[in-house]
């Protein structure tokens, strides 16, 4: 059935390929996170352990949203690894070693990146393609990765 809920195909289409590069990139900083919390170690592995675990889970919502967003807007999201390695900004290979303070700044540095794209696309989808829904959830969805990089950043040492 056809997706009629006032906004046309192209304008969906456009907020749709915005989505589908910031799924990839949720997807992507999901799986570093895990990696970060599989491969922790250091005096503080037990801390950090469980650290990594709550982000994780917060992106695992995260990424579940921002695909049912697509969906709602009438579009599928891309679901394959494949995909989401061409459609990321994000690097997938982490620099760092397996200690706190790498893992940290890699993901911190990732976070940022994503609010960066987050608050080029919020005006732009709410006034060129007048979807103000997917602007909405893009603010509240910046709020959170906003406070998810204030957390990575409180554990940065100089």
């Amino acid at each position: 059935m056809q997706t009629n809920i006032g906004i046309n195909e192209a304008d969906r289409k456009a907020v749709s390929d915005q989505l589908g590069k910031l799924l990839a990139d949720e997807f992507v900083l999901y799986t570093k996170t895990r990696n970060a919390h599989w491969n922790i170690e250091g005096a503080d592995f037990h801390t950090v352990h469980v650290f990594f675990e709550s982000q994780y889970e917060q992106l695992e919502e995260v990424v579940d949203g921002v695909a049912e967003r697509m969906r709602k807007i009438g579009h599928y999201a891309p679901a394959t690894l494949t995909q989401f390695l061409q459609l990321t900004h994000l690097s997938e290979k982490l620099e760092n070693s397996n200690n706190s303070q790498g893992y940290i700044k890699e993901l911190l540095a990732d976070h940022e990146s994503i609010i960066k794209f987050l608050r080029g696309n919020i005006d732009p989808i709410a006034s060129k393609y007048h979807d103000q829904g997917t602007s909405d959830y893009l603010t509240q969805l910046l709020e959170e990765h906003e406070e998810m990089a204030w957390m990575l950043r409180a554990h940065v040492t100089k």
